[in-house]
């Protein structure tokens, strides 16, 4: 099938960007998104053109290195699916496809469809770890974790750290991702002792990287592929009032 793509292209940071067109004739449809980019790459390689610079890892919806927005809506037009996962059979011959970069003041564009998503990884490093011994793995009777929890924790636990949903929400808040990791965490008996500061160290991280304020638009759970829900939020802002009124002295250690 025929397929039109117009595709954001910047040299750098600091150069300007434009939309580009190009058209692929032959596109196959049982190719994945990026194999059809990939399509298009050696054409323009072929043709002594640069390449499209885009972010991809594994190609298995795990790692959360891809990502563009495609007719505006983060990793495509295809719900609880990464990128690479999204198939050319979800769309028609002839259709005419929108590609952009994440667009947030964190994720500042390296090149083209790239962007630099290290805000995530010092958020990451401002507080979502535990500290604990190493050693042998305990036993798995050891500490006892509820169900219910340990199986709220995974969920939380399957973000990828893709950065759709600050994309995609209007105020450019890390807030999903951050409930996500705080979730994680603080819903196993191992993340409690450090649950108040890591929250509070992870809000303070969030201001000084410039993520906007979350304002419960909805857009980073439509979107977000590993279908993680807004209640990690609503639990974040619980744990970042108890942590915060804990250190104003208000609950005397509760």
């Amino acid at each position: 099938m025929r397929i039109v793509l117009h595709i954001w292209r910047q040299a750098n940071a600091a150069a300007a960007g434009r939309m580009v067109r190009y058209e692929l004739p032959n596109v196959n449809t049982h190719m994945s998104f990026l194999e059809m980019l990939d399509i298009l790459n050696e054409d323009l390689i072929g043709r002594g053109e640069d390449p499209v610079a885009f972010d991809h890892d594994c190609r298995e919806g795990i790692c959360g290195m891809c990502g563009c927005m495609v007719n505006g809506v983060a990793h495509g037009p295809l719900p609880g699916t990464t990128l690479c996962q999204l198939h050319m059979r979800h769309f028609k011959d002839g259709d005419e496809l929108y590609l952009e970069p994440w667009r947030a003041r964190a994720f500042p564009v390296v090149k083209d469809l790239v962007v630099d998503r290290s805000a995530f990884d010092r958020l990451i490093a401002a507080g979502g770890f535990i500290s604990v011994a190493t050693g042998s793995a305990p036993d798995g009777n050891a500490i006892l974790v509820p169900k219910e929890n340990a199986d709220r924790s995974m969920d939380a636990a399957a973000c990828i750290g893709c950065g759709a949903c600050v994309a995609m929400c209007p105020n450019a808040s890390a807030s999903l991702f951050m409930g996500a990791k705080l979730a994680h965490l603080g819903l196993l008996p191992q993340g409690q002792p450090e649950r108040d500061r890591r929250v509070m160290a992870m809000e303070a991280q969030a201001n000084r990287e410039l993520f906007g304020s979350c304002t419960n638009i909805g857009e980073c759970e439509a979107v977000c592929p590993k279908d993680i829900k807004l209640e990690v939020i609503a639990r974040m802002n619980r744990d970042f009032l108890h942590a915060n009124w804990i250190g104003r002295g208000g609950l005397k250690g509760d």
